[in-house]
């Protein structure tokens, strides 16, 4: 498969980690590294199947959580240095924690001013309607942007159930391209007014068929021909095609 993906990740490694805990309801004071460590990495491993250009900063923290869960495999006495013992060295976590903490107080104040500007494009002047505003429709008032890790999360959980499957499955080789895929979403979208992201993997025989359609998505969203919405945090993804 010679198709590469160049998807603009604006979320950082730190940004990930956040992700990760929200999403399963984790102590921020108290993370399980182990499991920590093992979800981001399977990230990273999405990534590299999707053939996704990862930025050197991933792949740094990635070693980081290495690192923090090595130390935390040994005795306490071997985790402290000479001298008095500071809460880093008490707890190898404790500079990652802070580090998401203060990131974490300039993600909620910039979605915070990011809710407020939203707020504020609700707002008509007085026969605003005269002037040809196009007002969002009710049901899309709700629904919020999924991240590229919502994406890619979705991602994951298609490719795990292919994975367990496909001992079961029969070898042949796949004949499907990227552009058969496009095709095949434009039409299926075209038809229904939301589109759930599993709809798209129905009667999916492989995991590399998975990995093409997952691909060609990435290439219509990149092309503003959809938009990825949830209703929810961590709700199905549901897929819109874009007004021309």
């Amino acid at each position: 498969m010679e198709y590469k993906v160049k998807l603009p990740i604006f979320e950082g490694p730190l940004d990930l980690l956040l992700y990760l805990i929200k999403k399963d309801e984790l102590d921020i004071y108290n993370i399980p590294i182990e499991r920590i460590t093992r979800q981001y990495m399977e990230y990273l491993e999405a990534m590299h199947v999707l053939n996704i250009e990862v930025a050197g900063e991933f792949l740094v923290m990635a070693a980081t959580l290495m690192l923090i869960k090595s130390r935390m495999l040994l005795p306490a006495d071997q985790q402290v240095d000479e001298g008095e013992p500071d809460d880093e060295q008490l707890d190898p976590r404790w500079d990652l924690v802070r580090q998401l903490i203060e990131y974490k107080k300039f993600k909620d104040a910039a979605e915070d001013l990011l809710r407020r500007e939203v707020e504020q494009e609700k707002i008509f002047p007085r026969g605003g309607s005269e002037l040809g505003f196009d007002l969002p429709k009710s049901s899309e008032l709700n629904l919020g942007e999924a991240s590229v890790f919502d994406l890619i999360n979705a991602f994951n959980q298609v490719l795990k159930r292919f994975s367990q499957q496909e001992d079961l499955r029969e070898i042949f080789e796949d004949q499907f391209t990227v552009s058969d895929k496009i095709d095949f979403i434009l039409k299926l979208t075209a038809t229904e007014p939301k589109t759930a992201f599993s709809r798209l993997f129905d009667g999916t025989a492989s995991r590399g068929e998975v990995v093409v359609t997952f691909l060609a998505l990435l290439e219509l969203i990149r092309l503003k021909q959809l938009r990825i919405l949830q209703s929810a945090p961590f709700a199905e993804i549901e897929i819109i095609r874009q007004k021309v």
